[in-house]
């Protein structure tokens, strides 16, 4: 076991008893729960799948996924199994608890924060949001885009919360209760939904229930270990899903720090984690209180901000500086100007005069130029305040990103973008689009301007007499940058600026995938304009508040945050700007709000979704425990406006501190190259992921590390319906339950889901799926009874940092007594032989770690009247083979080697997005126009 202090090893060590971990901010968290995994692991007759580890968000799991990877092969510990332990946001494991356990959720997709408001605001009476009444004067009932944010927040919250429905006014309940009907009726889960499904099924009464004795039962039988970090911020539906987990007697650990607690406003209820030990019997508390990130002034300023809690409302802890980085004179300071741009000015100035500045990351390590992405400047609000130092950086040439969706639409780039949808609905001419992309510098050299707006004008000929699914805002978006010529290698200016660029426009493309995902079977005339207006009026105030960023890029820039999204990171250097009065904190909002439709009398302590002192308290503590070393808070009145030409009590709270110096002495001296800290997050993947890194690295580039997306296409659903339909047979067959042919027709109408298919594609996909399935069932009857596993979840550990996860469709007995491994496919867009070999190979390396158990065979069998079934001998060399494959393209994902392929071949014809990558030849341009508008 490595060197741990005195509490960490205390935590790792207590495995039987209840244990809530007080985690103070940069005291290494990660890995305690990583180490006391691997404890839990050693026990004897403990499995994987025993043990649950919750995180906040999708990134946290790939670290701790990591993490526990490397402790395990460091102490020699066996990963067999690893695959079916589950790491992951509470969200991701209700919705694969009810996809594994409850059939007729198969078809269900999960709507983001963003898809769920465009799905409410596009059936606003239906799904009960203009139906809504208020308490208000002036607003009797909500309305259409203005409301549907606060909609969706009064909806989770009737569902999350502790709430006396006697008291909530009976029109608000129907309405309620028409956003659910319409949630499932649509086949869509939101990410509340999937908790709330899964609890009634953890509380319910198994001897009337069926599905809560099958949901009860395997928690009874697998669960052992329930590890929840960041718990300060579970609500109380979160704590009921905890709850139910350990029912039956499965350990309990929480992880958090109470002054951590940043999303009351989301409903997390602090008192979950401060009441802790007087909800849960015997309950052993450890406080990891040793700072590993930050220097001893930063440190000290922490806890000075935290002790601004009243006492009772947090768990006594303090924390300290371990000494990993140094704090010297001049590298806190709290300095106020003038005007918001003298600000703006000086951030800009002390970012500039600091890169070269000699920086060192940890213990042993050498010591690096700071540059640019060493830097973050952190708002209480990005939209709201930010303006005037993207301005300063876009005038002074340094690179930043914005976190997340927010101000997108505000970068002259996107707003030259956003100019193709006004051209198309016709809001501006040729002319004035074309003076957009030139302020944008955007048009590269040699570009043919004319063939530019022959794609535009083609697209925007709404009578062309074809389905509605051609006219598809991604394609048309793919193909105007295409007749761009706008690819990495060819955009204007210094050659760093093209990741920055491409970064945006990967940002863009998700936002249209998340608008056609509700908009696609619309007419197209009506799509367009409501695309275009949703891009001026609502998409800004959308993604405002958007946590996630959408690919994995880091380019070398200035991060600029909410300090909500920035919750978890750390940078050498940060700047937390416009402290002022009733910004930062903030003062309570006004307008329509919560309690306008929910009397605050309904729900318990109601006063944390007004949000408090005590929690802009909490948030500042976020905002200063990021720096690692210089910390550099300011203020600046807004000119004339009285309600925020006020110094904030957190500037002066730092101006007082003996840390902090108030008068700039300048810049540190830089004494090296800049050298940014490169690193590439820890991922997970999914095997076809996996497959397009193997096929080509910069179509994976594309994809996952900008974030653009492919065209929706309108027969989306078909594949995944027919897997679930024989899923359900397979798992069926397991408990004994072989099917005949008959049965084809209810398996297909429970779980095929083709959403965006028209009636005629729909009707012919229906019939299709019932003789594939139904001709699965009479060729294969013996074949059932020889399931071994069904959707069996596996698990491979390509590189430091990169792990591939997936499910083989079938594991089979064969009547030789040889185990197969069986992949499904179906249609004309099916895999390559050649990949779908590779695939198959990389699950028998999968299954083989899972189990320890080699498959003899594997089997691609096509589903397909005429298909052609592929078998062959797994072969130690070919596992070899495949294994090297891996490890070369991890490696290759890790050291951002994701070259193009060096001539256009078979696999660009196929590729999505082969028009970001190279030219296209003419020919090829024509045979994938075709492919794009055939069914």
């Amino acid at each position: 076991m490595n060197a741990y202090t005195r509490a960490q090893a205390a935590a790792i060590a207590c495995l039987d008893e209840p244990l809530q971990i007080i985690a103070c901010a940069g005291s290494g968290k990660t890995q305690v729960i990583s180490q006391r995994v691997a404890e839990i692991l050693k026990q004897p007759g403990i499995v994987p799948r025993n043990v649950i580890a919750f995180t906040f968000t999708e990134k946290a799991a790939a670290e701790l996924k990591e993490r526990i990877h490397t402790v395990l092969a460091t102490e020699g510990v066996s990963t067999q199994g690893i695959a079916e332990m589950y790491i992951g946001t509470m969200h991701g494991y209700t919705l694969d608890l009810l996809q594994r356990l409850v059939p007729e959720t198969f078809k269900f997709s999960a709507l983001t924060d963003i898809t769920g408001r465009l799905f409410v605001d596009r059936n606003s009476r239906r799904s009960g949001l203009t139906d809504c009444p208020t308490s208000s004067v002036g607003t009797p009932k909500l309305r259409r885009f203005l409301h549907s944010k606060l909609y969706m927040q009064v909806t989770s919250i009737l569902r999350e919360d502790t709430v006396n429905e006697e008291l909530v006014p009976n029109g608000v309940l129907k309405a309620h209760w028409n956003y659910l009907g319409l949630l499932y009726e649509h086949r869509y889960f939101d990410f509340t939904e999937m908790i709330n499904l899964a609890v009634q099924f953890l509380e319910g009464d198994p001897t009337e229930d069926a599905e809560a004795a099958l949901v009860q039962r395997h928690i009874r039988d697998d669960i052992r270990y329930v590890v929840v970090d960041e718990y300060q911020d579970v609500n109380p539906l979160q704590e009921r899903l905890i709850r139910g987990l350990v029912q039956f007697g499965a350990n309990v650990c929480v992880v958090g720090d109470d002054d951590q607690t940043i999303y009351q406003w989301r409903g997390s209820e602090v008192n979950n984690i401060v009441n802790f030990k007087e909800r849960y019997t015997g309950v052993r508390q450890v406080t990891l209180d040793d700072n590993f990130r930050s220097s001893k002034g930063i440190v000290e300023l922490g806890r000075s901000v935290a002790e601004l809690i009243p006492s009772g409302a947090r768990l006594p802890k303090a924390m300290a500086a371990s000494g990993r980085q140094t704090f010297e004179r001049g590298d806190l300071l709290a300095v106020d100007f003038v005007d918001p741009d003298a600000e703006a000015a000086w951030i800009c100035d002390r970012i500039q005069a600091m890169r070269g500045v000699a920086f060192t990351d940890g213990p042993g390590a050498v010591p690096r130029g700071m540059s640019w992405s060493d830097f973050a400047v952190l708002y209480r609000s990005v939209a709201r305040d930010a303006g005037p130092l993207v301005d300063e950086m876009r005038r002074r040439g340094i690179p930043y990103v914005i976190k997340g969706l927010n101000r997108l639409f505000d970068s002259p780039e996107i707003q030259a973008i956003v100019g193709i949808f006004r051209y198309i609905v016709a809001e501006i001419d040729g002319s004035m689009l074309r003076a957009l992309f030139d302020d944008a510098s955007l048009v590269p050299d040699g570009c043919n301007w004319a063939a530019v707006m022959k794609v535009l004008d083609e697209g925007r000929d709404f009578d062309r007499g074809e389905r509605w699914g051609v006219y598809n805002i991604q394609r048309l978006y793919l193909e105007f940058l295409e007749a761009l010529t706008l690819r990495e290698d060819t955009i204007p200016g210094d050659p760093a600026r093209a990741e920055l660029v491409f970064y945006q426009l990967g940002k863009f493309s998700q936002a249209i995938s998340d608008f056609e995902t509700i908009y696609f079977n619309t007419g197209p005339a009506q799509k367009y304009k409501a695309f275009t207006d949703w891009l001026a009026f609502q998409a800004p105030d959308y993604y405002a508040d958007a946590d996630a960023d959408v690919g994995y890029a880091a380019p070398d820039a200035v991060v600029i945050s909410t300090v909500h999204q920035a919750k978890g990171m750390q940078w050498p250097a940060v700047f937390v700007p416009c402290l002022r009065n009733n910004r930062f904190p903030a003062k309570r909002p006004g307008g329509l709000g919560l309690f306008h439709v929910i009397p605050d009398n309904a729900i318990a302590r109601s006063d944390r979704y007004r949000g408090t002192i005590e929690d802009e308290t909490r948030l500042f503590y976020v905002a200063v425990t990021r720096a690692q070393k210089y910390l550099f808070v300011s203020y600046s009145p807004v000119p004339g406006n009285r309600l925020y030409g006020r110094r904030s009590a957190f500037f002066d709270h730092c101006a007082r501190q003996a840390w902090f110096l108030t008068r700039d002495p300048g810049a540190p001296a830089s004494s090296l190259a800049p050298h940014a800290k490169r690193e590439v997050p820890n991922v997970t993947l999914s095997f076809s992921e996996l497959k397009y890194l193997f096929e080509c690295p910069y179509q994976f580039k594309l994809r996952f590390l900008y974030g653009f997306n492919p065209p929706l296409h309108e027969a989306l659903g078909y594949g995944k319906g027919l897997h679930d339909a024989l899923a359900e047979a397979h798992k069926r067959a397991l408990d004994g339950d072989v099917l005949p042919a008959a049965a084809a027709e209810e398996l297909v109408d429970r779980h095929l889901h083709a959403p965006y298919a028209y009636p005629e594609l729909k009707s012919a996909l229906r019939s299709a799926a019932i003789k594939a399935v139904g001709r699965y069932l009479g060729d294969h009857a013996a074949d059932l009874e020889r399931t071994v596993h069904s959707e069996k979840q596996i698990q491979v550990h390509v590189a430091p940092g990169v792990i591939v996860d997936g499910r083989i469709d079938l594991v089979r007995r064969l009547d030789t007594d040889e185990l197969a491994i069986v992949d499904f496919k179906s249609t004309a867009r099916a895999q390559d032989e050649d990949v779908t070999r590779d695939q198959l190979h990389v699950y028998a390396v999968g299954y083989q770690e899972l189990t320890g158990e080699r498959a003899d065979l594997i089997e691609v069998l096509n589903l397909d009247e005429d298909g052609k079934t592929i078998r062959e001998k797994v072969e130690d060399p070919l596992l070899a083979a495949v294994r090297g494959r891996i490890k070369v393209a991890g490696t290759s994902l890790r050291n951002n080697d994701l070259p193009r392929l060096p001539l256009w071949s078979e696999q660009c014809a196929k590729c999505d997005l082969a028009e970001l990558c190279r030219e296209i030849p003419a020919s090829a341009k024509i045979a994938r126009r075709a492919g794009s508008e055939a069914v």
